[in-house]
């Protein structure tokens, strides 16, 4: 019995190895409000795909200085956004 399960969990590890990482899908929008010292930004954005939110204008988190630099008001942007300990975070911006 033993047996088996060390080999079905080996089977899972392989598997979850094997599954292809998915790509974040980018979003476009237009910073209008940075709040750093909130570490917030405003974005006017099209749909969120993989959050399956429509287009609006919403308030993110931003979980870093570095993130936060890169955001300026009037700054067109691609930007990845995410659910992390519950909020709507940018976690990626190019």
């Amino acid at each position: 019995m033993k047996t088996i399960r060390t080999i079905a969990t080996a089977a899972l590890v392989a598997l979850a190895a094997a599954a292809p990482a998915v790509a974040a899908e980018y979003a476009k929008g237009e910073v209008t409000k940075v709040d750093e010292k909130a570490k917030k930004v405003t974005i006017k954005h099209g749909e969120l795909k993989d959050l399956e939110m429509p287009a609006m204008t919403m308030v993110f988190a931003v979980p870093d200085e570095a993130t936060l630099k890169k955001l300026s008001v009037g700054k067109s942007v691609e930007f990845v956004a995410e659910k992390v300990r519950g909020k709507l975070t940018v976690t990626d911006v190019k």
